[in-house]
């Protein structure tokens, strides 16, 4: 069992996990690739699929981002086979044991079509959990998903990953130890805590290399993407209700990402009444407080 040493994160203790699982290496590593995790010829249709968006898409805007690098939101709408990738059983099942802690379900952070042209230079090193100006350190608040769509090597700007920078928050006075560059194969996939720094390295070669990026969050934060902009409720329609969760067609407890007082996957119904009554969504610390607070005020009315 992974959880309960001292070689892991306080945070992360507790959490059963099998010795040399993916989801134990996470936890103690801060990332994990699983080789295999999908047949390399699906992954490499889906790369194929992409050509014309990829060739469309303009250069990104800053340093971050990159100047040589092309990015595209919106996975799910502009690629039928990114659903999978987003439902894959093991990579999933290990972001709800991951986020469960402090939520009830994770969300969709962003699908993300990536390719590093050539020239491009190495990506600053991040934490993504750097976007939410939130304390750090006391939870997890993503985890980010990397499939290689090609190759990726050392030489053609595979992301790099600081192992162990999980354990705390870092500042930038931090002076990080050599990176591990991630290698990989179509198929294989990259996992990354929201507190692990990492970053896409230099593209040395005269190729792009291309990636899909998914990223789960809690489910009461606010995504990178705004996912309810980014696919309308008539596309929404045509996947299966958990992927509809997962972009936030579910409220979180309590009472959080309502539709006019309810959970908001009423909006994926035939018909939407204009009239709804406002229904208590409320957690297990919550619940039992206000039955028992109702309960003493009826009964005072009552007497009254």
């Amino acid at each position: 069992m992974s959880g309960e040493g001292a070689n892991i994160p306080e945070r992360l203790k507790g959490i059963e996990a099998a010795p040399g699982s993916p989801l134990a290496c996470l936890i103690e590593e801060g990332y994990c690739i699983i080789r295999g995790a999908v047949p390399a010829d699906d992954i490499l249709g889906m790369a194929r699929r992409l050509d014309e968006r990829f060739e469309q898409t303009p250069f990104s805007v800053g340093p971050f981002h990159g100047h040589r690098t092309k990015r595209f939101h919106r996975l799910l709408a502009r690629s039928p086979d990114s659903a999978a990738l987003v439902m894959h059983p093991e990579v999933l099942g290990i972001a709800r044991t991951i986020l469960g802690r402090w939520c009830d379900f994770p969300e969709l952070n962003l699908t993300q079509g990536v390719e590093v042209h050539p020239g491009a230079p190495a990506q600053i090193p991040h934490c993504d959990q750097a976007m939410w100006p939130a304390p750090k350190g006391l939870m997890e608040m993503s985890v980010n998903i990397m499939w290689p769509l090609g190759r990726f090597t050392a030489e053609n700007g595979a992301t790099r990953v600081w192992p162990r920078t999980h354990f705390k928050p870092q500042t930038a006075d931090d002076v990080l130890a050599e990176p591990v560059v991630c290698e990989m194969e179509p198929g294989d996939v990259l996992l990354v805590l929201g507190s692990t720094v990492h970053a896409a390295g230099a593209n040395r070669t005269a190729v792009p290399r291309r990636a899909a990026i998914v990223s789960y969050c809690l489910g009461w934060l606010k995504a990178y993407e705004n996912q309810s902009l980014a696919y309308s409720p008539e596309f929404v329609r045509t996947l299966e209700p958990e992927l509809q969760a997962l972009l936030g067609y579910r409220w979180h407890r309590p009472n959080l990402g309502t539709y006019d007082g309810q959970c908001p996957s009423i909006l994926l119904a035939a018909e939407v009444p204009d009239a709804l009554a406002t229904v208590d969504s409320l957690s297990p610390f919550h619940e039992p407080l206000v039955a028992a607070f109702a309960e003493r005020a009826m009964a005072e009315v009552a007497a009254s």
